[in-house]
């Protein structure tokens, strides 16, 4: 582990397996790079730059978008931060820019911890451990949070990868992506429904993504023998970077990169978001969690490279 205090992203945290490795992030727990034999499955960002696109970071307490940053638990309506003012929402929840703790780091396997302590917005007491494992089949994660307050907590959970191109044109890459309808959403990128995927929004075969914007949830997620859903994206010369996630989660979140904020960062890949939950769901409680005391939620997710 090097340790760069003074860097965005504080100390890195590399681990390898064979040609496998990736570097994890003390803020946000992120991924900041994971490569097979030096090509990338996800697009990197520098030790010394702030995430772009809350790329690679772990969102929780709640994954994507929170209406005007409000919702009601119990009678009691709390207001958190907004972070996204030009919609009015409070986006990706608030572990993204902490600092995490190593508790553990091995050769090919790294786990970081944070305390989410009670805040006015959110006051709920959360401990959460990511670990990060290599192995030849590729990168998993798996996170494990546990309520350790005496009041039962709203909690959704995801995760922002950023699949790489790899310098290709995004135009000339295809992307396929395992589910079966898109949740509609309104101006403000939040939910108002869901539909059977056609058209543009049908990845369930391979799709050419010359002229394809996607900011889009998807759903009815389908799944292999293995119980896994997968997103994948292809480069013209054949390679693949996918990302998958297993039962514990049932929505993902995919944004060709359009209209990021970082006009460098905009269609050098595809973000393949798992998530538990879809936007809003503290507020509409579509898929979401209520974590009572004592109780721990997992999910478990990877990558790899075809």
């Amino acid at each position: 582990m090097s340790v760069n205090t003074h860097a965005p992203s504080g100390a890195q945290v590399r681990i390898a397996h064979g040609d496998h490795a990736a570097t994890i992030t003390e803020v946000g727990a992120a991924v900041r790079e994971y490569a097979v034999g030096g090509r990338p499955v996800f697009t990197p960002f520098g030790e010394d730059e702030v995430s772009p696109a809350f790329n690679g970071a772990v969102l929780l307490p709640w994954p994507n978008r929170l209406r005007d940053g409000q919702y009601t638990v119990d009678g009691t309506t709390y207001q958190v931060p907004i972070s996204e003012p030009d919609r009015g929402t409070a986006l990706h929840g608030l572990a993204c820019w902490q600092r995490w703790t190593v508790v553990e780091h091995v050769a090919a396997r790294a786990t970081l911890e944070l305390h989410l302590p009670p805040s006015p917005g959110y006051p709920f007491d959360l401990v959460a451990r990511v670990t990060y494992s290599l192995d030849d089949a590729g990168l998993r994660v798996h996170v494990r949070t546990t309520n350790v307050g005496a009041a039962t907590a709203p909690y959704g959970v995801g995760f922002h990868p950023w699949l790489s191109a790899d310098g290709a044109d995004l135009d000339a890459c295809t992307l396929r992506l395992d589910a079966a309808s898109r949740v509609t959403t309104d101006e403000r990128l939040l939910p108002t429904g869901t539909e059977p995927v056609t058209g543009t929004f049908d990845l369930r075969e391979p799709r050419l993504l010359a002229g394809v914007d996607l900011d889009d949830a998807y759903v009815d997620v389908l799944r292999d023998e293995d119980g896994l859903s997968w997103i994948r994206l292809t480069a013209p010369d054949g390679r693949t970077a996918a990302v998958w996630m297993d039962g514990s989660m049932d929505t993902w979140q995919v944004c060709t990169g359009d209209h990021v904020g970082d006009v460098a960062f905009r269609r050098t890949g595809v973000a393949a978001e798992p998530m538990s939950c879809v936007a809003d769901a503290f507020r509409t409680g579509e898929r979401l969690v209520r974590l009572e005391p004592g109780a721990s939620h997992e999910v478990t997710w990877g990558a790899t490279l075809a």
